[in-house]
């Protein structure tokens, strides 16, 4: 079969709509080329996601906060599934202690940038992805600048500090951030995006909603003393891919609004539901975070060296 004509992406502002807004996809896509037919085959069946969800997908941009045990089974799924674009924050190196979960990695990367070990192997899995690195800590002099340039955001970090930054971040840019967490047996799960949020609306809280102030850290919960199961990052970061590429295509409930709990040791899944808080200092009425002050994130260990 020869190849078809090019497929002819949304811009990024219609990435991320509701698919109710986009009753027909005749307008957006001409075709796809042959390997693109074959390699997405699974997803253009689905009536979920199809010609037009593969092309959001195609033409989509999402930053990953952290190549380690979540952004692992993250960026693995994203480029397989097509995003055009993914960023990768991360600063560290990848070390043999890694390699129990963190299987974006192997053996002969160890000593390697972990940025470097994960753009090698995402080219082997899917050619046709960007892969930008951002070779840093997120910080509050740099978070705003990169959370800008990706229409939506996936937190796999491993520190409070940076989860309450990059959910300040993504507030203050307009951008829906997926973020996930694991320690010991135990996993969670949230999509947020009170940027969405009308006045009145008691929908779309925000990360600190749900978890207030940064926590003062005790010294003694972190991964490296109290572990973490092998798998338990492959579990929460398939299900965070799964959120993105649900908020990308439109496909399915947003998981905005609800807090999903893992227990792997009772094989248990719970739901909360949440709601904004009122007296949020980042997206309540009398909000009073507008900007990303250092001062704000403090300066920590990881907690989860996930």
């Amino acid at each position: 079969m020869a190849d078809q004509p090019a497929l002819r992406k949304p811009s990024s502002e219609e990435t991320l709509h509701d698919r109710e807004k986009h009753p027909t996809s005749i307008s957006m896509i001409e075709d796809f080329t042959d390997p693109q037919i074959e390699r997405y085959a699974r997803h253009l069946v689905l009536p979920e996601i199809g010609d037009e969800g593969q092309a959001r997908l195609l033409s989509a941009s999402v930053l990953i906060v952290g190549a380690g045990g979540l952004g692992s089974p993250l960026l693995l799924y994203l480029a397989a599934a097509g995003v055009g674009r993914l960023g990768v924050v991360e600063d560290d190196s990848v070390d043999l202690s890694n390699l129990q979960r963190q299987v974006l990695h192997d053996t002969p990367a160890v000593g390697s940038h972990k940025g470097d070990s994960a753009r090698e192997r995402l080219a082997a899995i899917n050619p046709e992805v960007e892969v930008t690195l951002h070779k840093t800590r997120l910080t509050a002099e740099n978070a705003g600048e990169i959370v800008a340039g990706y229409d939506l955001v996936a937190d796999g970090s491993d520190n409070f500090a940076t989860r309450f930054l990059v959910n300040d971040a993504c507030y203050l840019a307009g951008k829906t951030l997926v973020s996930a967490a694991i320690m010991r047996f135990d996993g969670q799960l949230s999509t947020f995006k009170a940027h969405q949020r009308h006045e009145g609306e008691e929908a779309h809280p925000c990360y600190r909603c749900l978890f207030g102030e940064q926590p003062e850290r005790d010294p003694k919960q972190s991964c490296a003393d109290v572990g973490v199961l092998a798998s338990l990052p492959g579990v929460m970061g398939s299900l965070q891919a799964t959120e993105v590429i649900k908020e990308i295509t439109g496909a399915g409930d947003s998981l905005s609004g609800r807090l999903l709990l893992y227990d792997a040791l009772s094989t248990s899944f719970r739901v909360i539901r949440a709601k904004p808080d009122p007296a949020c200092l980042l997206c309540g009425p009398q909000a009073r975070i507008t900007s990303l002050d250092p001062a704000r994130y403090r300066p920590e260990e990881a907690v989860c060296e996930s």
